[in-house]
C-alpha cells in the first residue's frame, strides 16, 4: 500500500510517500519559502504541483492539519462536513489552516475517489488539564466560544516523546521530558508520564516563543494600543503579529541560517532574544514536571543549529540534565495515524 503524506508549513511543504506496512520512503520532497517576497511559488497549491506527483497511482493521503480545535480530538477520514469544520477554525490558524486545506483541495481534485485523512496538530495536547489550558477570562468565553489554549506541533512532540523513550531504555508512560520543535514555527511542551501537560503555543499557533515571523508571548495590551493609538485595523494588527513580527520583525530575517552568519548588532539581537525565550519555558517546565529526564530539541533550527542549542544550554540549571537532538518525522507518525483510520 502506498500512503503519501501532505504536510503544509506556513511557509513549507514537506512531501513524502511511504510503502506500508515496511515504511521504506520511496519519495521525499520539500519546497520552502513559500510566498515569500523572493519565491517563485506563491501558494501551497503551486507548491503541490511542482512535486509533480501522480495522485491516482496512490492508495491514500494523510494530511497535517493544525487546529482541530475542541471538534477534533482524533485523526479522521476527510469529507465534506470534516472540510467545513477545518474551514470554521481559520481564525484560530490563520497561516496554517488554510494551507492544510489547499493541500486537501489539490489532491481531491487530481484523485478524488482515494481516501484522504486529516492528522490534527492539536490531538497530542488534548490532554490539558484545566488548569493548563484555561485562560483567566470570563469563564463563559470558554464555554459559549472554546477560547483556550490548544496547543499544537503535537504530532512532531508525540514522536519525539515516542523516540526519546526508546533511547532512554524507558516506557513512554515513565518518560518526563521536555521536547523543542524549532523551525519558522516553533513550540515546547513539557511532557509528564508519557503525556502533554503543557505547552507554549496556544488558542492559535501565535502564542509562545520568539518564531520566523511570529512575535509568540506578548502583553495582549500591545494589540489594543496598535489599534486605538496607531490606527491599525484588527486585520493589520494580525497580519503584524503573524507575518512580520518574530526575528524577521527583529532584524528583517527570518532564516536562522542566514541571520548566524551576520555579525550585525540587530541579527545577534534577535538571535538572543530567541535563545532567552526558550530559556524561560524550559525553566518553566521544569518546575511544572519536577523530574525532567531529557530536553529534546527538534525542527529544522532545533536540528541542525548547534549555536542555538549551546546557547540554550549554557545555563548552569540545565547542566545536569541531558540533551539530545532527535530529528523529527512528523510524516512518519501522520502514515500511522492514516493506518489506523484504514483499518477501521
Amino acid at each position: 500500500m502506498k500512503i503519501a503524506v501532505i504536510n503544509c508549513g506556513s511557509a513549507t511543504l514537506k512531501f513524502k510517500l511511504f510503502d506500508m506496512p515496511s515504511g521504506k520512503v520511496l519519495e521525499d520532497k520539500e519546497i520552502e519559502h513559500i510566498g515569500e517576497s523572493n519565491s517563485p511559488i506563491r501558494n501551497h497549491c503551486e507548491a503541490i504541483e511542482h512535486l509533480h506527483v501522480d495522485f491516482k497511482t496512490i492508495d491514500a493521503v494523510g494530511h497535517r492539519v493544525v487546529h482541530g480545535g475542541e471538534k477534533f480530538v482524533e485523526s479522521v477520514r476527510i469529507d465534506a462536513e470534516v472540510i467545513a469544520a477545518i474551514k470554521d477554525l481559520i481564525p484560530l490558524a490563520p497561516l496554517h489552516n488554510p494551507a492544510n486545506l489547499e493541500g486537501i483541495k489539490v489532491v481531491g481534485q487530481k484523485a478524488p475517489d482515494i481516501p484522504q485523512i486529516a492528522v490534527f496538530d492539536t490531538a497530542f495536547h488534548a490532554t490539558l488539564k484545566k488548569e493548563a489550558f484555561m485562560y483567566a477570562i470570563p469563564f463563559e468565553m470558554y464555554e459559549k466560544n472554546q477560547i483556550r489554549r490548544y496547543g499544537f506541533h503535537g504530532t512532531s512532540h508525540f514522536y519525539l516523546l515516542k523516540e526519546t523513550a526508546k533511547l532512554l531504555g524507558k516506557k513512554v508512560a515513565d518518560t518526563n521530558i521536555i521536547t523543542l520543535h524549532l523551525g519558522n514555527g516553533a513550540s515546547v511542551c513539557a511532557i509528564k508520564n508519557g503525556k502533554s501537560c503543557d505547552t507554549s503555543m496556544g488558542f492559535t499557533p501565535l502564542e509562545g516563543l520568539v518564531m520566523g515571523t511570529r512575535s509568540g508571548d506578548i502583553d495582549p495590551a500591545i494589540a489594543l494600543f496598535m489599534q486605538d493609538e496607531l490606527g491599525f485595523s484588527s486585520q493589520e494588527v494580525n497580519n503584524i503579529l503573524n507575518k512580520k513580527s518574530g526575528l524577521f520583525g527583529l532584524c528583517g530575517e527570518n532564516d536562522v541560517r542566514n541571520i548566524e552568519q551576520r555579525d550585525d548588532k540587530q541579527a545577534k539581537l534577535a538571535l538572543s532574544i530567541m535563545v532567552r525565550r526558550i530559556q524561560k519555558y524550559i525553566g518553566a517546565y521544569m518546575v511544572l514536571l519536577e523530574d525532567v529526564d531529557a530536553i529534546v530539541f527538534s525542527g529544522g533550527i532545533g536540528e541542525n543549529s548547534s549555536y542555538v542549542r549551546e546557547s540554550v544550554m549554557n545555563n548552569k540549571i540545565f547542566k545536569n540534565i541531558r540533551m539530545l537532538v532527535v530529528k523529527t518525522d512528523e510524516e512518519l507518525e501522520i502514515v500511522n495515524e492514516c493506518l489506523k483510520i484504514l483499518e477501521k
